[in-house]
This record gives structure tokens, sequence and C-alpha cells, in this order.
């Protein structure tokens, strides 16, 4: 079989020959490392990376194929992918097509046969920055049109991608086991593990456009409203941001993940900024200041809060003290809120991980247990008291 051509164009000039791997054609975004060395597909599907070239950082992908069980949406969502070796061959009994077909079936335009070590290690002394992946009749461009391409595209400051990969139609994910209630969740590109983990601590999941109403979510009257993880700056997302101040002012207890922690934040009144390279991949560590335990983490996010660690603070737009609940290990950034005078908390890291670690299932129990209590009418001292401590997860966790 003839390989064909293909090369990534970084916006400083940088230049990675390669094979076209995937679609063929022309693609731009953002490029980013994630560091896991499974869960390709989970990755793949993750509507976080929508608008994002993803550099595979572990040597070999492919090797155990696609399968119809782990996809997080409902298709792959980077922009671009680049891999060292594509497997030659598909080596597991669950999978029901290889890698490449898939990629083929979306449209995405991938490269392999680069150093990824290097491009990786590029990144990390420069920073995220814009790209290109250029095959097919593509690759034939002129070298200084590719560039000009590359350079003259959008950056991912100020971007809003909720509306494309939002749901556009309310539907419902029906409880299991006892039932504690209904549930809003704020489709900004959720991960289908997410809606499961909910559905199975016994929420009946509403989840919902990403630009529906206050009004619907009272006409609803869910017992609490839940943030998804999404792509974006959360800047560009002042809908949303306005949308959380009236649910915190209507007293609904509320949990976000990723880019929903970034979006409480904002609520909050702090800001938000843009991180170097991010944090992509399964191996983070985080900080709990509410147990004191270390948690290994899956994590997406290019944007982070900007809030003092360490102190209890209080809201600058008035809804009372605030501290930061968790922290990264490798940098001190942000990576949960919890605040002490309204129910809501938040992290920025991926509790479902799928696949990765599963050390912060607790997370889920835990505003299960917010919820539980500010239904039955506990005060909220005693509510957070009693969501501190984290429990044993009872729930089968994904297969990878």
């Amino acid at each position: 079989m003839t390989r064909e051509r293909a090369v990534l164009v970084l916006e400083d000039g940088t230049r990675y020959e390669g094979w076209a791997y995937g679609a063929r054609g022309r693609t731009l975004g953002e490029v980013v490392f994630a560091t896991g060395m499974t869960g390709y597909q989970e990755t793949l599907t993750d509507p976080s990376y929508a608008g994002q070239i993803v550099v595979q950082t572990a040597p070999h992908i492919g090797n155990t194929g696609v399968n119809d069980e782990d996809p997080e949406s409902r298709r792959i969502w980077v922009a671009g992918y680049v891999v060292r070796d594509p497997s030659r061959m598909v080596s597991n009994w669950r999978a029901t097509a290889p890698l490449d077909e898939h990629l083929v079936r979306d449209g995405v335009v991938g490269i392999s046969g680069i150093d990824t070590r290097a491009l990786t290690r590029r990144i990390r002394d420069v920073g995220a920055m814009k790209g290109g992946i250029f095959s097919g009749p593509d690759a034939g461009l002129d070298d200084a049109a590719q560039l000009q391409m590359v350079r003259e595209q959008d950056g991912m400051a100020g971007k809003n991608l909720s509306a494309a990969v939002s749901t556009t139609d309310e539907y419902v994910l029906e409880a299991e086991g006892e039932l504690v209630g209904r549930l809003a969740v704020l489709d900004l590109g959720v991960k289908l593990s997410t809606l499961r983990y909910l559905a199975a601590r016994g929420f009946e999941v509403h989840v919902l456009p990403q630009d529906v109403s206050i009004e619907r979510i009272r006409e609803l009257d869910p017992l609490a409203l839940f943030y998804s993880n999404g792509p974006g700056d959360p800047s560009a997302s002042d809908a949303q941001v306005e949308l959380l101040r009236e649910n915190l002012r209507d007293g609904r207890p509320f949990f976000g993940i990723c880019f929903g922690n970034q979006l409480l934040g904002r609520a909050l009144g702090f800001g938000t900024y843009k991180l170097p390279f991010g944090h992509r991949g399964i191996n983070q560590p985080v900080f709990d200041t509410l147990t004191g335990t270390v948690e290994i983490t899956s994590q997406n996010h290019g944007f982070a809060v900007d809030a003092p660690i360490g102190d209890v603070v209080e809201s600058p737009l008035g809804f009372g003290r605030v501290e930061v609940s968790h922290f990264s290990l490798n940098d001190n950034v942000v990576e949960g809120l919890r605040a002490l005078d309204v129910p809501a908390f938040s992290v920025q890291y991926h509790p479902e991980a799928a696949a990765g670690p599963h050390d912060s299932m607790y997370l889920f129990d835990r505003f299960r247990d917010m919820v539980v209590a500010r239904r039955d009418g506990i005060p909220l001292d005693a509510a957070t008291a009693a969501a501190t401590t984290p429990a044993a997860d009872t729930t089968t966790g994904s297969s990878n």
C-alpha cells in the first residue's frame, strides 16, 4: 500500500513531515498534547477537544481499534489528530473497526510518522500554538501559503464553541435505583459517562441545550443544576454565566465539571485566563483541601479560574464566602471551587474519567448528598459537612 505525504505546520513556521492518517485534506486548529497512554477513543469523542489538533504523546495508537460502547458522544470532535505509530492491525475482542476507519468516517484529517516527543517538547517550551495539517492535494500547496492559512485562523481565546457541540433538543435519562429527583444538566459538551454516573445516583437527568433560559429551568423545577465540560473560552460564555447567577439566586444546588468550574468561577465574580499549554491527560495530581488527599485525575482544559489558594474570600459579586477546594500539584492551578454560603461547588477535572483513574468518583456522591440534604430541609452547614467525606463508589466503571 502506497503511503501519502502529509505535513503539520505550526504558526511559528515549524514543519513536521509525515504520512496521511485518517481523512485527506486540510484542517486548522490549536495544537495541544494529551498524555494518556490509553483511552484514545474517549479522547477523540470528548466534545471538549473541539477546535483542537490533538497530539498523542503515547507512541502507539490504534492497537485496540474502536468499538460501539466507549464513545463519549455522537462523533469524533477533534479538529485534527497527530500520532507517531498508528497500529497496522487491531487486536481486541471488543473492537468493531480500526481507528482510521472512524477518522475517515467523521472527516478528521490526521498525520502519522512524526516525532511526537519532539513536538510535545516544543509545545511545552512555547505553549499551545495555531497549527494545520495538510494532506492529499493540500500537501502540495506552497509552504508560504500553508503557513499563511495557519496564522490567519482565529485563536482559541475569545471563541465560543458550546453551540457547536451541545444538544439542540432536550432529552431525559431515567434514574437508576432509588429516585432522588429531577436534575437539569446544561450540555456544554457533556460526556455520556457523566450522564450515566448521574443517573446511577438516582437523578432523573434532563439534558438541556446550551442556550436554555432560566425561565425554562424554573418551569422544569429541578432539585439541582449541573454544568458539563465543554470547549472554548469561558470569557465568551456570558449567557451561561448569567443563567448560573440566576440559579444561585434561586438557591438551587449546583455542581460543575471542567468548563462548568470556569463558569462557576465567573458567576461568583472571579476571572479566568488561558494556560500556556493546558492540562490534558489521565495522570494529573490534584490536592483536595477538604480531605487532605491527593487524587490522580483526568483533565482536558486550556483555561483556568483566577482565585486565591489557601484563603476563604468573599465572592466579588455577593454570593458569600468561597474557597479553592482543589489545586494542581504540578503548577498550583485552581482545580476546584466551593461556595460556603450557597450550595455550589465545582472541579476543573473529570471525575467520570473514561478512560482514566477513578480516584474522583466520590464527587458524584458528594453532589448527591448535598442535593438530598437540601431537598430534605437540612441547613446548609450541615449539608456541607455531610458532603465532605469521599464515599466508596458502588457503580460499575468504564471497562477502559
